[in-house]
């Protein structure tokens, strides 16, 4: 017997999202995941319905479905925030750290829309710069460990092409029986030799490559990189047109929330009274992209 297809019913899926909230604030996910999977059936158009069910997939870090839904939503919605949020929480989960960086930062973009059309971006601007740095640092990571490997392969390489000149040398050998086997003998010699130095160049190589993640620590970080509020990089700055006082924008946004003052001079300020320090920003995402370290500096 075929099922009959689910008719088209917005209000049910209202009422089985409802239930599905309910279910994960008390923290049951599975429940969550499974009353959000029979909201969609009656609404699949609805992308809110696929955030939410993503949201609780996350929780049961089932990260490949995770992808599937925030793609869907932002099919369904392209300036989706918290799908490019969630998706890029399931992209790092999944060590991709480079298209997670590409998602945190569409999220980044969006939410700072938000935040400057009057919308409700200014909660979720902090946990989506933690994220971009987090995915900044991870990536950062990834690629100073494909550094390594290649140097690992370009080694390969070399001392190959060492062997095969001096393969060469040797078939170019001639003379008498005695003769040559010590010229063969002093050719092997002095190319063994150039190969073992070589080698512990790439090894010195390799071992300071490894001991810079714990070296880095110790770097110093500029001053026009670091926030006045929270003291970490600044990932997306912005200045105080009054005093050309720059401030990360999560950190400033939070703070005017609670208080609407200059945090260093107390004077009165507002969301607009701050512009974008492109210049800065720029300067800033260069220092990341070569320091990842400085993430948790």
């Amino acid at each position: 017997m075929v099922n009959a297809e689910v008719d088209h019913d917005p209000a049910k899926a209202l009422e089985y999202k409802e239930c599905g909230n309910k279910c994960f604030q008390a923290g049951d996910y599975t429940g969550a995941e499974a009353l959000y999977s029979k909201a969609i059936t009656h609404d699949p158009s609805n992308p809110l319905l696929y955030t939410n069910r993503s949201m609780a997939l996350l929780k049961l870090q089932l990260y490949p479905r995770v992808i599937l839904d925030t793609r869907q939503a932002i099919s369904l919605l392209p300036q989706n925030m918290k799908a490019y949020f969630q998706l890029a929480q399931a992209q790092i989960a999944l060590s991709d750290s480079a298209a997670a960086l590409t998602s945190a930062k569409k999220a980044h973009e969006l939410c700072v829309e938000e935040c400057i059309n009057g919308g409700k971006g200014a909660s979720s601007i902090g946990p989506i710069t933690d994220l971009v740095l987090r995915a900044k640092k991870e990536d950062w990571e990834r690629r100073e460990d494909e550094r390594v490997r290649g140097m690992g392969g370009l080694l390969r390489d070399v001392v190959k092409g060492m062997e095969e000149s001096r393969d060469r040398e040797l078939e170019g050998i001639k003379g008498e029986e005695d003769e040559k086997e010590e010229k063969v003998s002093e050719v092997v010699w002095r190319w063994l030799k150039k190969i073992e130095e070589v080698r512990s160049v790439f090894e010195t190589a390799e071992a300071n490559a490894e001991g810079a993640k714990d070296e880095s620590r110790r770097r110093k970080v500029p001053d026009w990189c670091v926030d006045d509020i929270t003291f970490s990089v600044m990932l997306d700055p912005v200045v105080k047109t009054k005093t050309g006082q720059s401030y990360d924008r999560s950190s400033i946004m939070e703070h005017l929330r609670r208080s609407p003052t200059d945090p260093l001079t107390r004077e009165p300020l507002q969301v607009s009274d701050l512009r974008p320090n492109l210049a800065l920003k720029a300067a800033c995402e260069e220092f990341l992209d070569e320091n990842g370290w400085a993430v948790d500096w």
